[in-house]
């Protein structure tokens, strides 16, 4: 059974609701809560896989907010003003606190399979603070699932898809790459990065915005807990 390495963002964390459409409405566009959660679906699938050298940054998530705000339904009259407050809204770190609805049981139904777990995320340096916090997973015991990692970009200085963040973990849990799978949410950072590392990515998509991209793609934590089970195989979509 391999180990497997879980990223924060849209597996565990969206954007906050209220601040997020405190944004929008500042922007002079009256958003739903019920669009918020698919649209970052819609955003984190731009971020494509297909360029080469540096990961170009500005670009995709100019290309991430761009498509927040359509599947949100903001009209061409204040789309400007949207994006420059989601701009800066979405700079703040902590605006990532909003938990997966139904994360937590999907989390431990992979616990449960005895797969050995851990985190890699780019984040502020606190997010496994956050996690223990909201009583979702924690090193060790404790009122969360316990994994026996939480690599946070901000600790240790390296960003994913830097292929060295995803080797941080590999030894702190002591498994080579080729016994481990990696769920992240944005391709261009996570499927690129696990690959580099030489890791199986998997992309969450609970929307399915990721078809046809050529690797494997699940719509939650339960999917893959089957697969650790043996009891489906994971497949591209």
């Amino acid at each position: 059974m391999p180990a497997v390495l879980l990223d924060v963002g849209g597996i565990f964390h969206l954007p906050e609701h209220e601040k997020v459409l405190g944004a929008f409405a500042r922007g002079g566009f009256a958003a739903r809560a019920s669009d918020l959660d698919r649209a970052h679906y819609a955003g984190a699938a731009r971020f494509t896989t297909d360029y080469e050298g540096e990961l170009p940054w500005k670009e995709l998530w100019d290309d991430y907010l761009d498509a927040y705000v359509g599947a949100c339904g903001v009209t061409v009259d204040t789309r400007d003003d949207v994006l420059e407050h989601l701009h800066a809204e979405f700079s703040v770190g902590a605006l990532w606190s909003r938990i997966v609805p139904g994360s937590l049981d999907a989390l431990r139904d992979l616990a449960a399979t005895g797969a050995r777990l851990g985190v890699v995320s780019n984040a502020d340096g606190l997010v496994a603070q956050r996690l223990r916090e909201q009583e979702i997973l924690q090193v060790g015991p404790g009122t969360g699932v316990a994994v026996e990692c939480v690599i946070d970009s901000g600790e240790v200085g390296v960003l994913k898809p830097d292929a060295r963040i995803f080797r941080i973990a590999l030894d702190a849990l002591g498994v080579g790459p080729d016994d481990a799978w990696y769920v992240g949410d944005m391709p261009g950072i996570d499927v690129v990065g696990a690959r580099a590392a030489g890791i199986h990515p998997i992309a969450m998509d609970p929307h399915g915005f990721l078809r046809g991209r050529g690797y494997d793609v699940v719509a939650s934590l339960h999917d893959v807990a089957a697969a650790a089970r043996g009891e489906r195989e994971l497949g591209a979509a």
